[in-house]
């Protein structure tokens, strides 16, 4: 979800179509001995198409131009972080490469069981299982990690975009309240603090997997980038409807500045916003996800 644009328009259209016989060419072609196995579509977002393959496999696709830099990313560097994670990941069994038939790499990586956290949330004593989670990812990158331009940058760099639609919000939603827009002052305002972390990018409801009120998994990695940790942080807002639990979560992780947990719940607002302006066009999946995000952050203001 790297929408950007202060426009009330939706998902990103494709650039190429992707179906099930596309995918199957290009198994047959570069990954013959997954070709066999039963292929269904399970899935697309806003940057890529999901196919089910098998009972134990999963194939990866981006939509469009920006996704293919980061399905690379996830590639690259989801290797080398998920053996330090307390949580499963969907490390790339293998990558694809451009051919005559797509122009972008793409990858096969294992089907992690779960429903997403938007459709089945978390029991409130994951909260520190999310904690844990964050505490091991939030570690230092080197300094080649890529950086991504919409996610762990400075929130006064979205400012502009992200204000453009909670003023069109205000106008015929009432989540756009005075408690929001102070929480998101103060977010504006509190200090950067520059000890960049590993972060997801995109730690919505629909990238974390729950089996029976577990947190079982997380999933699409394309924003993964040296940033601010506090665009992760955003998700004790946007998992828990218990505010004890959000409490407990920001106690399990740690010590962190006032500043940093300013700037979580400016980004949470953040996701808020683009969740529900962007769902409210043609997902009604994230607009609930949007109001559920700033309903809870006006809870805790």
């Amino acid at each position: 979800m790297n929408h950007n644009s202060p426009n009330p328009i939706g998902t990103p259209p494709a650039e190429v179509e992707i179906d099930a016989a596309l995918v199957s060419t290009l198994l047959q072609e570069q990954h013959p001995d997954f070709a066999h196995l039963p292929l269904a579509p399970a899935d697309t977002g806003w940057d890529n198409a999901m196919f089910r393959l098998g009972s134990r496999w999963a194939v990866r696709l981006p939509r469009h131009q920006g996704a293919s830099i980061r399905i690379e990313h996830e590639q690259i560097w989801l290797p080398e972080l998920a053996s330090k994670l307390p949580v499963a990941v969907p490390v790339p069994e293998r990558c694809g490469v451009p051919s005559r038939h797509y122009p972008w790499r793409w990858s096969i990586l294992p089907w992690l069981d779960g429903m997403t956290a938007d459709q089945a949330e978390p029991r409130a004593d994951q909260a520190p299982r999310l904690a844990a989670f964050l505490r091991a990812l939030h570690v230092s990158a080197p300094a080649h990690a890529p950086r991504n331009p919409v996610r762990g940058v400075p929130l006064e760099q979205r400012a502009a975009a992200v204000e453009a639609r909670m003023q069109r919000l205000e106008t015929h939603t009432h989540f756009i309240n005075a408690r929001i827009k102070h929480v998101w002052q103060q977010a504006l305002t509190a200090p950067q603090h520059r000890n960049d972390t590993w972060i997801h990018g995109d730690l919505h409801a629909r990238n974390v997997l729950i089996q029976q009120g577990a947190i079982a998994g997380v999933i699409d990695w394309g924003d993964m980038a040296a940033g601010d940790r506090a665009t992760d942080l955003a998700a004790i807002w946007m998992l828990f409807t218990d505010s004890t639990a959000r409490q407990q979560a920001i106690a399990a992780y740690g010590e962190l500045c006032e500043a940093t947990w300013q700037r979580a719940k400016g980004w949470a607002i953040l996701f808020g916003v683009v969740l529900l302006d962007s769902g409210l066009v043609d997902n009604p999946r994230h607009a609930c996800m949007g109001e559920r995000t700033l309903q809870r952050i006006a809870e805790d203001a």
